[in-house]
């Protein structure tokens, strides 16, 4: 990798109650809990999952977001939505299926195929 190159190591969540939105995540994702600060915690997944709060969590729709996939699509969507999570919308495009989904905190993410 060149000096230039960089890798994403963490993608972090602004909410209100990192402890219960970290244990979504790492429900959802198999991957534990490494790190609870109170304030910040931190999700063991590539890449990291971090959690902080913050008193006004940006309002509106996500400027990006976090596509999952991997395993059957309608399981996951059906886990997820077990877990807390609410779907909003289904999407295709050739070769492409996912479901818009929002977590408790309401952070918009996609499920897709498989091989999105």
């Amino acid at each position: 990798m060149s000096e230039a190159a960089f890798r994403i190591r963490q993608v972090t969540f602004d909410c209100h109650d990192p402890s219960k939105l970290a244990q979504f995540w790492s429900t959802a994702t198999g991957c534990e809990i490494v790190a609870d600060y109170g304030d910040f915690v931190m999700v063991n997944s590539t890449p990291a999952l971090g959690f902080q709060r913050v008193e006004r969590p940006t309002p509106g729709k996500n400027r990006m977001h976090i596509d999952v996939g991997g395993v059957e699509r309608k399981a996951l969507v059906e886990r997820l939505t077990s877990l807390g999570a609410t779907t909003l919308s289904d999407h295709e495009a050739p070769g492409l299926v996912w479901t818009v989904m929002q977590d408790p905190e309401g952070n918009e993410f996609c499920v897709g195929n498989p091989d999105l």
